[in-house]
């Protein structure tokens, strides 16, 4: 097998969860020329793995998004196409690119026609966490599944702008507090509790993080307006590199379910997930699943009336007050247990409790 195009447009959480696979394919197949289109902002994370052609598909661009990806792949025949998502449009896509072996989703995970667009499929597996779905796409070319390994490629100037924004002399706390749907968005005022009690009992420096998108501007400075103590606010300010090498850097970081928990996850940072609207055995951070919150169960039977075996795997409680369901004591007390778990550095000090 010579050639593999990768097709997975997004988003930033799932992309990072194909990291693993590009680096064993490289690994099983050495030589092997490796194709991945792929979303414009999750270009901009990993647009310079090595060893990978990475076409950027712009889902704005409509009809013309598909001819100019048409355009680009004209003349080619790929060994296998690994066809990562099942949303219709990524379908239309895969059909512009042509492959003998097109490998997609089992049965019970494909929808929106996913099943006409590929000729083999992966392995059914009825309770498996995103990262371990996509990395059993390897399986059908008969090679094994890719191993949890990551690599994001930064370069000085990212990790020079992440030490700049850390304090030195105590540990750094990120939140990334907001989730691309809002009814997985924990409420502000939860958020700076756990940030004042983050800076006032463990005597950590809260920096906020999050996209120039107006409404994350917004929640990240009423977070700070609604804290009692001082937090970094960056939100909007850094680009996807630099957040990563902020969550490199960092001792732990906050967030709901989002792409930030897994770019954290990836560079070996633990995560205090906040999750109620989604299961993290699912969608969580790969690494950090004993520091999440879990009202998810809670949430689904309040919600739903159905219990995680009665759901199906995958099902959301993005509902009205499913995030309420976590009180500011489940965040805190998970903090304070990591803090247990994880001893300053000598030249840091935590504050005396009164």
């Amino acid at each position: 097998m010579n050639s593999i195009c990768i097709l997975r447009l997004s988003a930033i959480g799932d992309v990072t969860h194909v990291i693993p696979v590009v680096l064993s394919l490289q690994e099983q197949l050495p030589g092997v020329k490796i194709t991945w289109v792929i979303g414009k902002i999750e270009a901009k994370l990993i647009g310079d793995l090595p060893g990978v052609e990475f076409i950027v598909f712009d889902k704005k661009a409509g009809l013309k998004g598909y001819m100019e990806l048409r355009r680009q792949m004209q003349g080619r025949k790929f060994d296998a196409l690994l066809h990562m998502q099942v949303a219709f449009r990524a379908s239309l896509a895969a059909a512009c690119i042509p492959a003998r072996i097109r490998i997609g989703y089992d049965k019970a995970r494909s929808k929106d026609l996913h099943s006409l667009f590929i000729n083999r499929r992966i392995k059914p597996a009825p309770q498996q966490h995103v990262r371990d779905c996509l990395a059993s796409f390897l399986e059908p070319l008969g090679l094994e599944a890719a191993p949890p390994r990551w690599q994001i490629p930064l370069s000085d100037s990212d990790h020079e702008f992440a030490r700049a924004q850390l304090a030195v002399d105590r540990r750094n706390i990120v939140i990334s507090p907001c989730a691309s749907h809002i009814l997985r968005n924990w409420p502000v005022e939860r958020y700076a509790q756990l940030a004042d009690h983050a800076a006032r009992i463990h005597g950590m420096k809260v920096i906020l993080v999050g996209s120039p998108a107006p409404f994350e501007a917004e929640f990240c400075a009423a977070i700070t307006a609604a804290m009692k103590e001082k937090a970094h606010n960056i939100c909007g300010k850094d680009t996807l590199k630099q957040l990563t090498a902020l969550l490199t850097h960092a001792d732990l970081v906050v967030a709901p379910d989002t792409g930030p928990t897994h770019i954290a996850s990836s560079v070996g940072t633990d995560v205090l997930g906040l999750f109620a609207a989604s299961n993290p055995y699912r969608s969580g951070p790969y690494n950090s699943l004993q520091w999440c919150v879990n009202r998810y169960p809670e949430a689904l039977e309040k919600f739903t009336d159905k219990t995680i075996e009665q759901a199906r795997w995958g099902a959301k409680a993005e509902f009205e007050g499913a995030m309420e369901m976590i009180a500011v004591a489940d965040a805190t007390d998970m903090l304070d247990r990591w803090v247990e778990t994880h001893p300053a550095p000598e030249t840091q000090t935590a504050p005396e409790q009164s």
